[in-house]
């Protein structure tokens, strides 16, 4: 009885210290985006690391420092272009949205006319709500929209991301089996089998989502960018890589870049051929992402499933912004072990089996 209760104070005493810490990293969430954005990349590097370093012929710090060199050599100058060109996209789309709303309201009524008249359809007062209200909304959107993109912030960010990533990841990589080393020799050694197979289990699953969706969203960002330029969209490689990259959020990336490619189509052209090929762009995408890209560059082998996914992003987002986002996989992933493992060791318990 004497020992059960220590037990239980111990376990008390870890959950209070667990959300503590929570409570203490939620406080803090403003400024660990670039940290965890380092740790990532160092999640994605160290088996390059591992490969150069592999027969002790290199050693880690020389290893990590050529990986990232190569690295950063490839990806920063496309990253400065990428940022520098959607910010400054955005910006002008911003400046243009009241004439987009006027033209698109101009283009939009007579459709509804059209659909009214052929199918008796009754909108009401729709067409003034357009005319009078459209404009002012969209005005306001606007001038929010552009003051975020200028805005200090979102450049300082930008720089964070660029200047201190890179220098966590560095640290994350050199180090890397030492803290795992570390991580393992806190877990007790009653539980220590059982936590490794589950740690290994996440792995699994963090690993196999994580690259297979980068792929995935590499792939649709590539195509909807190629698509939609192809089509004759101002803005269109814009919207394209935005549907690709927000493509990680099960459906959300490909309905959002498709309402946002037909308002552009709409208000640009306004003709049934061009509103037909971004339909074509986007259903083609669809039915390759849904039949070819996830199953063979994901697959379900990673034992997640796509609702379960889909709420841990969206609840990460709301919680923790672009940085709730980033943990939700692992988060989900760390919860789905632990809830097969709490199930097994009840369907063996006395609970289960009694009758």
């Amino acid at each position: 009885m004497v020992k059960k209760n220590v037990d239980n104070q111990r376990y008390m005493l870890f959950l209070c210290v667990f959300v503590i810490c929570g409570v203490f990293l939620y406080s803090l969430r403003s400024v660990l985006l670039p940290f965890v954005v380092g740790i990532v990349l160092a999640y994605f590097l160290d088996p390059l690391v591992s490969k150069v370093s592999k027969n002790g012929s290199t050693s880690r710090t020389v290893a990590t420092t050529i990986v990232m060199g190569v690295s950063l050599l490839i990806l920063l100058p496309l990253l400065v272009l990428l940022c520098s060109a959607v910010f400054s996209q955005a910006a002008e789309y911003a400046a243009k949205l009241p004439e987009y709303a006027r033209l698109f309201a101009q283009r939009l009524l007579p459709v509804l006319g059209e659909v009214k008249e052929r199918f008796g359809f009754n909108y009401g007062n729709v067409e003034n709500v357009l005319q009078e209200n459209m404009a002012n909304y969209l005005k306001i959107a606007g001038k929010v929209l552009q003051s975020i993109v200028s805005n200090g912030f979102a450049f300082i960010n930008v720089l964070s991301l660029l200047l201190i990533s890179p220098v966590v990841a560095f640290y994350m990589l050199r180090d890397w089996h030492q803290f795992t080393a570390k991580i393992q020799g806190l877990i007790p050694q009653k539980h220590k089998q059982t936590v490794l197979d589950g740690m290994q289990q996440v792995n699994r699953i963090i690993s196999g989502y994580l690259r297979g969706q980068a792929l995935v969203c590499l792939c649709l960002g590539s195509y909807y960018s190629f698509g939609l330029w192809l089509v004759g969209l101002e803005m269109g490689v814009v919207v394209g890589f935005l549907a690709g990259i927000i493509s990680f959020i099960p459906y959300v990336g490909s309905i959002s870049g498709f309402l946002m490619a037909m308002a552009l189509v709409i208000t640009q052209y306004g003709t049934m051929p061009k509103i037909i090929a971004v339909l074509a762009v986007f259903g083609i995408g669809q039915f390759f992402e849904g039949n070819f890209l996830t199953p063979k560059l994901v697959g379900e082998n990673i034992g997640l499933h796509p609702v379960w996914v889909m709420f841990a992003l969206l609840a990460g987002g709301v919680l923790l912004g672009l940085l709730g986002m980033i943990i939700a996989v692992p988060c989900a992933a760390i919860i789905g072990v632990l809830l097969k493992y709490l199930i097994k060791n009840y369907k063996q318990s006395p609970m289960y089996l009694d009758n």
